[in-house]
């Protein structure tokens, strides 16, 4: 029994530090994009944006060599800066049904679900992204 409470204690202050993870994550996620003026956001006055897919992309390498840090900031940042978003994601969907089962009583609140939740969406993304890369791959071999 006295391993059992050791366990949940662990339990809980794992899932405090995931809750503070995340949203320390997601404020520094808003003000990355929003506010900070890292990467020239101090404003010019005019808009920019893109419409065609890895036109930037394609200019970012292309020019690496001249924009030295920036070129691969751009690039792999903004893969980076997204992956605990991956993470965080699934696990605050699942959160939000285990609790939702918590006060309708219906089911039951569990956090080996929630484990189990975050998992099947982790690989539900995964197959996600396999099957829209094998449609990429399908789609260009038939434009060849």
């Amino acid at each position: 029994e006295g391993r059992f409470k050791l366990k949940a204690k662990n339990r809980k202050r794992l899932r405090v530090l995931g809750k503070i993870l995340f949203v320390l994550y997601i404020g520094f996620l808003f003000y990355f994009l929003i506010f900070s003026d890292w990467y020239g956001r101090e404003g010019t006055g005019e808009y920019h944006y893109n419409l065609v897919l890895f036109c930037e992309i394609k200019r970012f390498w292309l020019y690496r060599d001249v924009l030295g840090w920036v070129s691969y900031a751009n690039l792999f940042g903004n893969v980076l800066i997204f992956i605990p978003f991956g993470f965080f994601m699934p696990m605050a969907v699942s959160f939000f049904v285990e609790c939702f089962q918590l006060v309708t009583r219906v089911g039951s609140f569990d956090v080996d679900d929630m484990l189990l939740n975050t998992l099947g969406g982790v690989i539900g993304y995964i197959v996600f992204a396999i099957c829209n890369m094998i449609r990429r791959w399908h789609d260009a071999k038939q434009e060849r």
